[in-house]
């Protein structure tokens, strides 16, 4: 697997430690890595987790803007500064801090959702009413390209 994909729901034990599954964990220690970056995603109740993708898109977006501006600076706060190294014991297991479960309101169990280059920690029912959400913008996004199909343009690239 050369992404995070799939969805795992994971319980937190009683002195607050996750498991990363296991295929989660295999790319983390291709990147060489015996931790995992976490943070609080910018705009929703989770968090974003990941391992040297998830920290090149960060260095990415920042280099975006020109050093030593107010917009880099705020950005590179937000996210570096934000940013806790979460150590995997040998069993695969993270122990997220208070400020983190806080900020995703994970209590007992979380549920870890695959994006490709990150993935995202959820309070269970905040991921449900989330992915409520985004079934409905993929079903009418659907239909306004199924829409599309009929007026003669079925082509993919617009051409």
């Amino acid at each position: 697997m050369e992404r995070f994909v799939s969805t795992y729901t994971m319980r937190l034990d009683s002195k607050g430690r996750m498991s990363i599954p296991a295929p989660y964990r295999a790319l983390i220690a291709r990147d060489g890595l015996e931790h995992v970056y976490g943070h609080p995603a910018l705009d929703l109740p989770a968090l974003q987790a990941g391992g040297a993708r998830l920290m090149a898109g960060i260095d990415a977006l920042i280099e975006r803007y020109p050093p030593y501006s107010e917009a880099r600076e705020e950005l590179a706060g937000a996210l570096y500064g934000a940013i806790e190294i979460l150590k995997l014991d040998p069993e695969g297991r993270v122990m997220l801090s208070e400020g983190l479960k806080s900020r995703a309101h994970i209590r007992d169990e979380a549920v870890l959702v695959g994006l490709g280059d990150y993935f995202r920690i959820w309070e269970p029912g905040r991921f449900r009413a989330h992915l409520a959400e985004a079934n409905a913008k993929v079903r009418a996004l659907k239909a306004e390209i199924g829409s599309r199909g009929a007026t003669g343009n079925t082509r993919v690239d617009g051409a």
